[in-house]
């Protein structure tokens, strides 16, 4: 988003297109970022830990999901986080196995919230074609649902990065020593305080970029075959 602010006064992108893209934005942390913390709640509750459920997390309210840093991270440059949803893997009866599930359950709820997104995408690309209709509505729909596609795509990839406190750490402790992950565990605070540094300074915005265009084009391949086309 912030790179898309910067285009505007270069003139590559109008205020039109960047308004879109906050609303979008605003719609991924308001609406679906609550759905991931809140796709860890309902996985550990499932697995027979309450935690999060008694903590008032088995919920889609954003209020008690949302981090106002990783909130402003993600309409800052596309990647954030939200409030950890608390887990006590006592209550596991496989306790790496059903941690790393709790975890997954996340970015695979963006990634089928994405999924979903293009398909809304291609279904008004489709529209707009059949009916030959110059409507404005349809520009800003696809707009708006490619931004909101791309945006979930990008939490999905930066979640599952395999480092603390990330969710990719928690499901690559099924490949790690015991005694080497939680050594590792130890340095998480640090470790997150990097990350935010690599991010604002774009070292690793540029990488995850890469990786989720990766990600969003194939997305778009796959949902594109059944109509016809391609964006």
């Amino acid at each position: 988003m912030l790179r898309n602010l910067i285009s505007v006064f270069r003139g590559d992108m109008g205020f039109g297109d960047v308004l879109i893209g906050l609303c979008a934005t605003a719609f991924v942390v308001f609406c679906t970022l609550p759905i991931h913390e809140y796709a860890h709640a309902w996985m550990s509750t499932r697995l027979g830990d309450d935690t999060a459920r008694l903590s008032g997390r088995l919920t889609i309210n954003p209020l008690a999901h949302l981090d106002p840093i990783g909130a402003i991270m993600i309409f800052l440059v596309g990647f954030g986080y939200a409030k950890p949803v608390p887990v006590n893997i006592r209550n596991f009866k496989n306790r790496k196995r059903d941690m790393a599930l709790t975890a997954l359950a996340g970015p695979v709820s963006n990634l089928i919230m994405a999924l979903f997104f293009v398909v809304l995408v291609y279904v008004f690309i489709l529209i707009y074609y059949k009916t030959g209709s110059t409507n404005r509505i349809f520009a800003i729909c696809y707009s708006f649902f490619s931004f909101a596609a791309s945006i979930n795509i990008n939490l999905a990839v930066f979640n599952l990065l395999p480092v603390p406190p990330l969710d990719g750490s928690r499901i690559a402790a099924l490949l790690i020593p015991d005694r080497y992950y939680y050594k590792i565990m130890q340095y998480e605070r640090y470790i997150m305080i990097a990350i935010l540094v690599l991010l604002f300074t774009g070292a690793l915005t540029t990488p995850l970029a890469l990786l989720s265009g990766a990600v969003e084009n194939m997305f778009y391949f796959i949902v594109g075959l059944p109509f016809g086309f391609r964006v």
